[in-house]
């Protein structure tokens, strides 16, 4: 008896085979991987690679920097985004020929290691033993804990980052706690102080209570928190002047003097008022409000009015010049705890003027504490007021206060002062205050505006070197010298400088780099270039501790009073006196720090500058990108960066921050064990990452999908691969003709990669995936596999049709797995070893690879539109019973002879067993359509399950085609 039909020829198939798994078990595949490419020291097998191409080419290096991360907790899924971006980068570059080193760095001084650390040490019951220990001592005995402690977790990040699978330099990263990185800063600082940069003042800076220290903008976060919002009226001290300003006179109000109304929402400065600002060109008011004289914006009275709910009379009005000068007498305190200017107290409690004075809000007139705010440290600067700051650092009034508020918190204040108010008549209005106001991002508590001694970096001072300032020379950059992707970084980054303060570098904490000013005998500080120079060679022999361990000669040894022009006297003059000084204990802002690694890494370990590009969440708009550009500019006249790319925040499905707080984090190391790394970056290269992230773990999900349907399309061109051998077996491409289906394929890779390699200079990794998912999903897997794989499997093994579809295969498959390699690297490597062998160098050490250029004809488009129809009227002829296309000939309507030529390519291109071309379809012209013929009546060939012309008995009995009993070797 015959063997049955699909059992008789199946071993005469040539199905694929290959080694290229259907299951990536990328979670333990991954690792495998990982510690190969450990061993073979692939991160510089690849950089050597690209160096020797960039050589032969002339092509640049590009020059890429990592913002360094802090050393605190495990990677979130921001980390993933960012480094998986960062990575893109790295091997994007380094395939298309730039060498592209990477050396990852963390940041590792600052409050958010110090609080954890302390709060350990509270724990554990030892900080009461450290608190005794000498100032110090103690703050060595807190520095080591976090260096521990920061040691820990860029070691814990490290091995993350690199099951993540990015190539970078993690042998040799960069910390900002190493001597040398330490050492580096110190000199940036000595070439700011060289440009007059830097001062030391008396200013009202942003002051964390909770932990005691100033704290720059980059270091506030912003939370609605209501306070209680506060009309008060100020008596003026002389009523006939003020009568006079409206030209009334005291006797129109009964001799009452009118007040003076501000509002706020600190009641608790009010104890620091010192002036009131109004606008010389406000139209102000004298209005009886409810029997009482106050002054106010005219602008501002209905809204006051509805608040307070009295009866309003309108009795003058005013330009704000005429009230310039009008003193006036505080609620609650009669006579100033600080003198200022030439010892009259008369300079503070007066009416000045004021541009930021506007009527958007309040009462037009504001109350002016010049040591609890900026713009009120302004006004008192000019009118030579001192800015006086009655709150200690924990928050707490001093002893300059009245006696009822010594002692109280300032939030304790807000009510105490308001019942005070209220009780004397001064207050008007009171309600609560919904409002925007900035925390400490560590501790997450209110911080307060307070006027404390601080260094700063200044941004309107002009440098010496060409007279500009920082701002005027940071903007001029953002404008003309810096690309951004995206394009409104520009103004973002833009508006943000042209509204910041001067830079607060100074925190008063024992983790960090020490600010290396000396106090002299007579207790004025003592800081020039080239003392931080000498204390920066001291750092990078023995590390920042050295400042707590040694004394002022040993960190100077390097110092020659002499020769340094800045060097007060006393030093130039007595040899003896540097052993006099003593330390101080301020410790650097840590973007400072970070703000300066373009110096501390790229520069000092010859990587290049300025860099090419920089890549970090758009908040660095106001952190490292702005607090690089500013030191780098004083230090170099030139930006530190080329190119500036921001990614947006990971948020959940509902657009809220992702948090553990929350419970609504996804925990990266599940994610990493459930789809793997590869997944994982699959699905970032699959982002518009411009903007806000949305992420739940359905995305993942679906991310794996769309990676399974790129894995099987290389693991069917690595199966139909696995006989061929391109040194023997590859056909002349210049001999393939332009009808043919390879033709289209090589046009169409060719196409892809050009498409995907521009895209990924551009950053465009969004534009690369789908371009990439479309190639397999649609080109190869929807039309050229499906097309060929008849040949593929039934032509005789070394066929020329057949050869010359796996020569074409053969450049798709190597063109994708380059393509692929900067986002799958794991699936990458596993697909180039499958189709080049064990021995091949690494995927990475390659070059994208580009196929052959063939011209295929120009009528593909048209054959492709052909075989559209042809698939939906296959799909109609199902209601006929047709389930199976290869029971379908097709007649296929050709009066202008276009398809002609791809004759041989339409049978399988349209998925039938016969195709009839010429007929004019059967509405009888040009244009007719697409007849489906049924041909289950036909024989059917045994091993193809094709009816074509051909088929009939053969000797071994079998039903077969030409083709078919060629292959199998029967007449």
């Amino acid at each position: 008896m015959a063997s049955k039909p699909k059992a008789r020829y199946r071993d005469t198939l040539n199905l694929p085979k290959t080694d290229f798994p259907m299951r990536a078990n990328l979670a333990q595949n991954e690792a495998k991987s990982q510690k190969r490419w450990t061993s073979e020291g692939l991160y510089a097998a690849v950089l050597e690679a690209a160096q020797r191409r960039a050589d032969d080419e002339g092509l640049a290096p590009f020059v890429f920097h990592d913002g360094p991360p802090y050393a605190n907790g495990d990677i979130h899924t921001g980390h993933l985004l960012n480094k998986c971006l960062k990575d893109f980068v790295v091997r994007t570059r380094n395939l298309a020929g730039r060498p592209c080193a990477f050396v990852p760095g963390w940041d590792c001084h600052g409050l958010p290691i110090e609080h954890k650390v302390l709060s350990e040490l509270v724990e554990k019951g030892k900080m009461g033993k450290i608190q005794q220990l000498d100032e110090d001592t103690r703050r060595i005995a807190i520095r080591r804990e976090c260096a521990r402690y920061a040691e820990r977790y860029t070691k814990v990040q490290a091995k993350q980052m690199q099951r993540l699978l990015t190539l970078a330099d993690y042998d040799d990263p960069y910390l900002t706690m190493r001597p040398d990185f330490e050492g580096a800063v110190l000199e940036v600082f000595a070439d700011l102080i060289d440009q007059e940069l830097v001062y030391r003042a008396l200013k009202p800076v942003h002051w964390s209570i909770a932990n005691q220290t100033a704290l720059a903008e980059a270091e506030l976060e912003y939370q609605e928190r209501v306070d209680p919002s506060v009309y008060v009226g100020f008596e003026t001290a002389d009523a006939d002047a003020a009568c006079a300003a409206f030209g009334l006179t005291a006797a129109d109000l009964g001799g009452v003097a009118p007040r003076l109304l501000i509002w706020t929402t600190t009641p608790w400065t009010l104890p620091a008022n010192r002036l009131i600002a109004v606008h010389e060109t406000i139209r102000y008011a004298l209005v009886r409000l409810d029997g009482v004289p106050v002054i106010l914006a005219r602008a501002r009275l209905e809204a006051i009015q509805g608040k307070h709910g009295g009866a309003a009379e309108i009795l003058a009005e005013a330009d704000g010049s005429q009230l310039l000068g009008l003193t006036y007498r505080h609620p609650f305190i009669d006579a100033p705890a600080v003198v200022d200017g030439d010892g009259d107290a008369s300079t503070v409690w007066r009416v000045v003027a004021a541009d930021y004075v506007t009527v958007d809000d309040g009462t037009g007139l504001v109350h002016t504490a010049p040591g609890h705010g900026q713009e009120d440290y302004l006004t008192g600067l000019r009118e030579q007021l001192a800015p006086y700051s009655p709150v200690r650092g924990d928050g707490t009034y001093d002893d300059t206060v009245p006696d009822w508020l010594r002692g109280l918190s300032v939030w304790e204040a807000n009510d105490r002062i308001a019942s005070r108010l209220r009780d004397s008549g001064h207050l008007l209005v009171e309600e609560a205050y919904p409002h925007s106001y900035p925390h400490d991002w560590r501790s997450k508590t209110p911080v307060i505006f307070r006027g404390t001694e601080q260094w700063f970096i200044g941004v309107d001072r002009p440098m010496p070197r060409d007279g500009q300032s920082l701002r005027a020379r940071a903007q001029a950059a953002t404008t003309d010298e810096i690309e951004f992707i995206p394009g409104w970084g520009r103004n973002r980054l833009h508006g943000m400088l042209e509204s910041r303060p001067d830079w607060c570098i100074s925190r008063q904490r024992a983790w960090g780099l020490p600010i290396p000013a000396f106090r002299l005998a007579d207790g004025t500080i003592f800081l020039t270039a080239a003392s931080t120079r000498a204390v920066a060679a001291a750092f990078r022999r023995d590390g920042s501790d050295a400042w707590f361990t040694s004394d002022p000669a040993a960190l100077l040894a390097d110092y020659d009073p002499a020769a340094d022009p800045d060097a007060p006297a006393t030093l130039r003059d007595d040899p003896d006196a540097v052993a006099a000084l003593t330390k101080t204990y301020d410790i650097f802002d840590v973007w400072f720090e970070s703000g300066s690694s373009w110096h501390a890494v790229m520069r000092e370990r010859g990587i290049g500058y300025p860099i090419d590009l920089y890549l970090e969440g758009s908040d660095q708009h106001r952190g490292w990108f702005q607090l690089s550009l500013l030191p780098a500019l004083g230090v170099t006249g030139q930006p530190p960066f080329k190119r500036i790319l921001t990614h947006g925040f990971i948020v959940d499905k509902d657009n809220k921050k992702m948090s553990k707080s929350l419970g609504n984090a996804l925990n990266v190391d599940e994610l990493l064990k459930d789809f793997g790394a590869d997944v994982c970056r699959w699905w970032v290269s699959s982002l518009a990452y411009e903007n806000d992230i949305k992420v739940d773990l359905s995305y993942f999900q679906l991310a794996g999908e769309s990676y399974r349907k790129v894995r099987n399309t290389l693991r069917f061109l690595l199966g139909n691969l696995a006989d061929f051998e391109p040194a023997t077996d590859a056909v002349a491409v210049d001999a393939i003709a332009p009808h043919t289906l390879d033709a289209w394929l090589l046009a169409q890779t060719a196409d892809l990669h050009d498409r995907v390699v521009d895209a990924y200079d551009r950053c465009a990794f969004r534009q690369a995936h789908l371009a990439l998912f479309d190639f397999c999903n649609d080109t190869l897997s929807a039309v050229y596999l499906d097309a060929v794989k008849d040949r593929l499997y039934c032509d005789r093994l070394a066929a020329p049709r057949r050869r010359r579809a796996q020569t074409a295969m053969h450049h798709a498959a190597r063109t994708l797995i380059s393509l692929l390699a900067p986002l799958l690297p794991h699936t990458a490597d596993e697909a180039h070893r499958a189709l080049r062998g064990t021995d091949a160098g690494p995927i990475q050490a390659d070059r994208f690879h580009r196929p052959p250029a063939v011209a295929a004809d120009d009528a593909w488009p048209a054959v492709l539109e052909a075989r559209e129809q042809a698939l939906k009227k296959l799909e109609d002829a199902k209601a006929a019973g047709i389930e199976n296309t290869l029971d379908a000939g097709l007649d296929v309507p050709d009066g202008p002879g276009t398809l002609a030529p791809f004759a041989d390519e339409l049978v399988d291109l349209f998925g039938v067993s016969r195709v009839a071309l010429g007929g004019d379809g059967d509405d009888g012209d040009d244009g007719g359509e697409i007849i489906v013929q049924d041909l289950r009546d036909q024989p059917r060939c045994e091993r193809s399950r094709r009816r074509d012309e051909t088929v009939r008995e053969r000797g071994d009995g079998g039903l077969l085609s030409d083709r078919d009993a060629e292959a199998v070797g029967v007449a």
